[in-house]
């Protein structure tokens, strides 16, 4: 699998940037079916920076309402990798 479609797209919520502020950890969108180690080589190789650690947490779709229909969000597949100590990453500054 090529190392640009492994990392989907960063996390913008509260607690991903409360992570990344106190802790020194970034929260990714990735591809379903890759593991901790590919994350890991992926993530080096694009930004540069030295990778401590890597968690995976799988999302389960939530069942919606729409009008008389319920319908699934998609499952999703999320990575929160933990920096050494030292580095900085500036993918999401001034959000």
């Amino acid at each position: 699998m090529d190392i640009y479609s492994i990392i989907k797209k960063p996390v913008f919520t509260e607690k991903a940037l409360n992570l990344k502020e106190s802790q020194n950890k970034v929260v990714i969108e990735v591809h379903p079916d890759v593991n901790k180690v590919q994350v890991k080589k992926a993530f080096e190789e694009i930004f540069k920076v030295k990778v401590d650690s890597v968690s995976i947490i799988n999302v389960k779709p939530k069942i919606k309402r729409v009008g008389l229909h319920f319908t699934k969000t998609k499952k999703t597949k999320k990575a929160i990798v933990t920096l050494k100590a030292g580095e900085k990453l500036d993918l999401i500054e001034g959000v």
